[in-house]
């Protein structure tokens, strides 16, 4: 049996880490095929793995890190440090510790909650043009439309705007009643919800009134100058390599650009090349230009999506693998 101690300062933090009825703990406890305990000033963990015991006391020094900052550990972030450790990465689990990007409507703090969320941001404040790449739930759409009400709220700029391609996803809605707006609407949904959950409905309808705030589909940007703007175009794998050029010319000064998008739900017809796709591969080079890739890793929703995610991932890999080689009619491969 292999035994490690851990000294704990205060009593409030080993109650933080170990969370309602215990549950963060079990979480380490299963990972490790560890038994942890808390006596008194010290928690102890014991295992028939020696590795398991180091990598679970790890996880354990690497959380009563975050506490101590005034970060609250829930069973996601627990998840994630565990990652971090069985990736040999324990030493970066401190930067999970960010800094707040806003407040939103309900008083809770908007900040990233993994090292690929937190480059995002990161991106997103220092350079002009940013791209966020990744699958779904990895905070893309939500972290740029915070950062775009914190430059907001700062004075930086004095308008967001927000846009998606109408691409209907795989299923044909037909015609859809009311006028323009109420045809477009339900495409900008996810928008409307990240914007109601970080200015509350009321401020955000006054802000829309104002025209301080704009969402509307990409076909009606052609032709504009945005100036003194913050500009978030969603579902970017959606676009033609002609609209995504129409979008990025859009950029007026002082003016900040976000594209987001999910290379593998891509919409458009067979055939289409994505406009995503084709400007992270043109524009990789310029200067106020970042290309952020987010992963499964990254993302905060329920932690069956990142299994979801993986298992698609797996899938894609295999029918690739296993995908017949092209020849050329002289027999050499393409």
């Amino acid at each position: 049996m292999h035994e490690r101690i851990i000294p704990v300062e205060r009593l409030e933090h080993v109650i933080d880490v170990f969370g309602s009825l215990d549950e963060n703990i079990r979480l380490i406890e299963q990972a490790y095929n560890a038994h942890i305990v808390n006596r008194d000033t010290e928690i102890k963990i014991t295992g028939e793995d020696a590795e398991g015991v180091s990598l679970a006391a790890k996880v354990l020094e690497g959380l009563f890190s975050l506490v101590s900052r005034g970060e609250p550990i829930t069973t996601q972030n627990v998840r994630y440090c565990i990652s971090l450790v069985n990736e040999g990465n324990e030493s970066r689990i401190s930067e999970l510790a960010s800094d707040v990007i806003c407040i939103n409507s309900k008083g809770r703090p908007v900040k990233g909650k993994t090292i690929g969320q937190k480059r995002y941001i990161e991106a997103i404040k220092n350079n002009i043009i940013t791209f966020g790449i990744g699958p779904a739930g990895t905070g893309k759409t939500y972290l740029a439309v915070a950062c775009a009400v914190a430059a907001f709220r700062e004075k930086k700029i004095n308008r967001i705007v927000l846009t998606r391609p109408a691409v209907e996803a795989g299923e044909k809605l037909g015609f859809l009643p009311g006028d323009v707006q109420n045809k477009v609407d339900p495409y900008l949904r996810p928008l409307y919800d990240s914007l109601f959950d970080l200015l509350g409905t009321e401020t955000f309808h006054k802000y829309l009134e104002r025209g301080n705030i704009e969402v509307a589909p990409l076909a009606f940007m052609r032709g504009r100058t945005l100036d003194d703007s913050f500009i978030i175009l969603d579902e970017a794998q959606n676009t033609t390599p002609e609209q995504m050029k129409m979008f990025l010319t859009r950029m007026g000064f002082n003016s900040k650009i976000v594209v987001n998008g999910d290379l593998t739900q891509i919409d458009l017809p067979e055939g289409k090349r994505s406009g995503l796709k084709a400007a992270t591969s043109i524009l990789r080079d310029i200067n106020d230009i970042a290309i952020i890739n987010l992963s499964h890793k990254d993302v905060v929703r329920h932690e069956l999506v990142q299994r979801i995610i993986q298992a698609y991932d797996k899938h894609e890999a295999q029918k690739q693998e296993g995908s017949p080689r092209k020849f050329t009619p002289k027999g050499r491969s393409l």
